[in-house]
């Protein structure tokens, strides 16, 4: 039975279908709970067919904008009961998916909360690091291209820090996307693209990030320590996780640690 005044949590869970499963991970996790039943209820939906790759979108190697696709599966969600839901793609959120998919729950009349994860991302630097102001954001080349998080960041009083244009595509972009070792590939850290992200954040080191920021879902899977020789990093998909419990019932969400990167 749901508490009164708890929401019921909905994931857009196949883009990609391994992020999602890390998501669902990190709100149990993040979750207070000493039995079964003391978790929150939560929907998720998986149908990564349906949804477009969003940096192919982006980088204009597709007319399918994922936007209505994610939308539609939104308002399924919807209807198994989801008051506040998420999408565990940072790539969904460049203006032109994201504000579509705002765009056509608008025009279904739907009541979803539907959360930002990159903003959250923000406020958690706001809230948890306000004397970092140089960010260093790894991610895939549409995210990167789109600029999603410097338009969150920068108006905030962050210097966001990206790597060179070059290394990004042969090195960060290929961990996650190289059809041989990259993570969508093979849904686990293959050694090839854990080396390729280790070797992406001394980049942004020597380019002088104080931080970093894991601006791809598939990238927490490989890289999972909170901190790497001193570099503080931070995990998007931990952050929205506790933003869901948050939405759906703060008296569940685990007091705040360390979390910057995945804790098991």
């Amino acid at each position: 039975m749901i508490e009164i005044g708890e929401k019921i949590v909905g994931v857009v869970a196949g883009a990609g279908p391994f992020a999602g499963l890390d998501l669902l991970g990190k709100i149990l996790n993040q979750t207070v709970a000493s039995k079964d039943q003391d978790h929150l209820t939560i929907v998720s939906l998986s149908r990564p067919r349906q949804i477009a790759d969003r940096t192919e979108y982006l980088l204009g190697q597709t007319d399918a904008n994922p936007a209505y696709a994610i939308a539609a599966q939104v308002l399924q969600l919807e209807q198994l009961g989801a008051a506040v839901a998420a999408i565990p793609c940072n790539t969904a959120h460049a203006p032109s998916i994201f504000d579509v998919v705002l765009r056509e729950l608008h025009a279904a009349n739907s009541n979803v909360k539907f959360l930002h994860m990159v903003k959250e991302v923000g406020v958690f630097l706001n809230q948890r690091l306000p004397h970092t102001r140089r960010v260093g954001i790894l991610s895939t080349t549409g995210t990167y291209r789109a600029n999603i998080y410097p338009a969150v960041l920068t108006p905030a009083g962050f210097q966001v820090i990206v790597p060179d244009a070059d290394f990004q595509e042969r090195v960060v972009h290929a961990a996650v996307y190289d059809p041989a070792y990259g993570i969508k590939a093979t849904g686990q850290p293959a050694a090839t693209a854990r080396n390729h992200l280790l070797a992406s954040i001394d980049h942004l080191r020597e380019k002088g990030a104080e931080v970093v920021v894991l601006g791809c879902t598939e990238m927490p899977l490989a890289i999972t320590e909170p901190q790497i020789e001193g570099m503080i990093v931070i995990d998007p998909t931990l952050i929205l996780a506790r933003a869901l419990i948050r939405e759906a019932n703060p008296t569940r969400l685990k007091p705040y640690q360390l979390c910057l990167a995945s804790e098991n």
